[in-house]
């Protein structure tokens, strides 16, 4: 039996992006143990994952802030006596934990996360546009430079039945007739998100859909006044933001019959419980490696321009200042292809 330490501090998406490669894993090499170092709060992600996972959460801004902290926590982790040390994220705090193991003789590999490759599909003239690596190949190669070798083979972090759903009822109801929709219409960067205006008008439509019940998905304050704003114009809608878990909200998501989606980490949370995802892309491009877990291009929106993608991540403003990317995007594109794939059109 081997030791095995996978470091991902953050973020939510690329945490979730690991649970297909770890899960594999797991599977496949089940006499060795696996421990997953990442941030308490993503806990809940690992949960319903094979026995031989184990989650380490930690918080890196009390116990294990800055570099006391950081020796302090690789004194306690070598501890364990692994044997293997896998960093998914190369950052300066997962960095200097695998060095720290490398010079102790620990067998160690970290992510290529594709900087040139991204940079030349991001630029602003002589793009490279081509699909690159997607994420959950980068985290398999860290593996496979270990010496693991194995099939990607991962449907959905629930594979006995959960408990959760007599916490979430209170909030939607027995599933009957109805088609459940979620709705996930925030990102973290202004270049990821469907401008308000017009995605109200997708949602008006949807809620005065008598053949759906519509579920939205967001969090924290500014979010959670926009839902309210449109629960109290269209009634029929419900709003999740700050009343579930993370692991109610992933056994809702495994509820639905359709996810809809910015490229956010509701994308990805959406996709490891096998629900089909509409997702939409402004600024960023699948091609960067990001799409959810067995998500079909067919099903993501996007328009194809000279400028896009302009960033990985969404963070960059738009150097047009017209986000033609998203603005070029009808109400009714996003209506249809939900149709589409709801009733089967």
């Amino acid at each position: 039996m081997s030791k095995i330490l996978i470091i991902r501090f953050s973020a939510l998406g690329d945490v979730a992006m690991t649970i297909p490669v770890i899960y594999s894993l797991a599977r496949q090499f089940p006499m060795h143990e696996i421990t997953v170092l990442s941030r308490s709060a993503f806990q809940p992600l690992f949960q319903e994952l094979p026995s031989n996972i184990h989650f380490l959460g930690i918080d890196l801004k009390g116990k294990y802030k800055g570099i006391p902290g950081l020796n302090l926590l690789y004194k306690e982790l070598q501890a364990e006596k692994y044997n293997y040390v896998a960093d998914f994220h190369s950052v300066l705090r997962s960095q200097y934990l695998r060095l720290r193991f490398m010079l102790n003789g620990v067998s160690t590999a970290s992510i290529d996360k594709g900087r040139r490759e991204k940079k030349k599909l991001t630029q602003k003239n002589n793009k490279t546009f081509v699909p690159l690596k997607s994420g959950f190949s980068r985290y398999y190669e860290v593996l496979e430079k270990l010496g693991f070798k194995f099939d990607l083979s991962f449907n959905s972090i629930f594979d006995k039945k959960s408990d959760h759903f007599p916490e979430t009822i209170c909030h939607t109801g027995e599933k009957k007739d109805l088609k459940w929709l979620g709705i996930a219409p925030f990102a973290k960067h202004t270049g990821k998100i469907y401008p308000l205006e017009l995605q109200e008008k997708v949602i008006a439509h949807l809620a005065n859909d008598a053949r759906i019940k519509v579920f939205i998905f967001g969090g924290g304050d500014e979010e959670e006044d926009i839902v309210r704003g449109w629960c109290a114009t269209y009634p029929s809608l419900i709003s999740l933001v700050g009343k579930l878990k993370l692991s109610q909200e992933l056994y809702l998501m495994s509820q639905l019959d359709l996810m809809y989606s910015m490229d956010s980490a509701n994308m990805h949370l959406a996709s490891l419980v096998n629900t089909p995802v509409i997702s939409l892309w402004g600024a960023t491009h699948p091609y960067a490696g990001f799409m959810g877990w067995n998500q079909s291009l067919e099903n993501t929106i996007q328009v194809d321009l000279f400028c896009r993608p302009c960033s990985i991540y969404g963070q960059i403003p738009c150097y047009r200042k017209d986000y033609a990317c998203l603005y070029q995007i009808t109400p009714e594109q996003i209506i249809n292809r939900i149709d589409n794939v709801l009733f089967d059109l």
